[in-house]
């Protein structure tokens, strides 16, 4: 399936389509402001995730250096970054382009990451973006990766090669949703494998929602094992 672009053709077409068609805010349906689906008033209600774990991006009340769990067992990612709690409207806005297929979702989201001020010296130094993979049974009947169509617009902005085929899920999990967080672990225990290109390599690893962390900490033990010398995690929203 073909996702968003960002070269002189596609910048083209979406120009044109935004004249044809105006921005509506995908929250409450008013006109867009700033050429987004997003208004003014909505735009001043989103959920920010200023204050977190630098480890795992869990809110936090105040600044901390880690959260309690990541100061008992640090992550295997060097560092994490989610430019927003999983509240309202995300947690309206992800499940659409998750399971509904909002790809216009995917375009506001992965703009309004890029306003965030942290991204630039969070993706410093990273050798490429890698979105987090869908097992091929659950891509053919969804038909998209919602990492993957986020990632084709930050990867550029970024500056970063966009490298899906670097990590691939191996064997088909149950949803993570509804499980334990011991469940989830053991659920997902041995489902990526990463390719011997990211041996050296510094890495950049992007999911929709950070919920425990367990696939996120799957993906990044598998990307460490196949000799990556850092990975770190970015991702939509956090749940608090």
């Amino acid at each position: 399936m073909q996702g968003l672009g960002t070269g002189p053709l596609q910048r083209a077409v979406q120009a044109l389509g935004r004249l044809l068609l105006p921005p509506r805010c995908l929250h409450c349906g008013a006109p867009g402001a700033a050429g987004q689906d997003l208004c003014g008033d909505c735009r001043a209600l989103l959920p920010h995730n200023t204050c977190a774990c630098p480890l795992c991006a869990l809110p936090l009340p105040q600044p901390a250096p880690a959260c309690g769990r990541c100061v008992k067992r640090a992550p295997p990612s060097s560092a994490a970054l989610t430019t927003f709690v999983y509240a309202d409207p995300l947690d309206r806005w992800l499940p659409r382009l998750k399971f509904h297929g909002a790809l216009g979702c995917a375009r506001l989201l992965a703009e309004l990451m890029l306003e965030d001020p942290r991204l630039p010296e969070f993706a410093a130094g990273m050798d490429a973006l890698l979105p987090l993979p869908l097992h091929r049974g659950r891509l053919a009947e969804r038909g998209y990766n919602q990492a993957l169509e986020l990632a084709r617009p930050l990867a550029p902005a970024l500056g970063l090669p966009l490298r899906p085929d670097w990590l691939q899920r191996n064997r088909a999990t149950r949803p993570q949703t509804g499980l334990e967080a011991k469940e989830r672990r053991r659920n997902l225990r041995g489902a990526f494998t990463a390719s011997a290109e990211v041996a050296g390599k510094r890495l950049l690893l992007l999911d929709d929602v950070i919920t425990t962390g367990s696939t996120l900490l799957e993906a990044t033990r598998a990307c460490r094992r196949a000799g990556a010398v850092e990975v770190r995690v970015l991702a939509v929203a956090r749940v608090p």
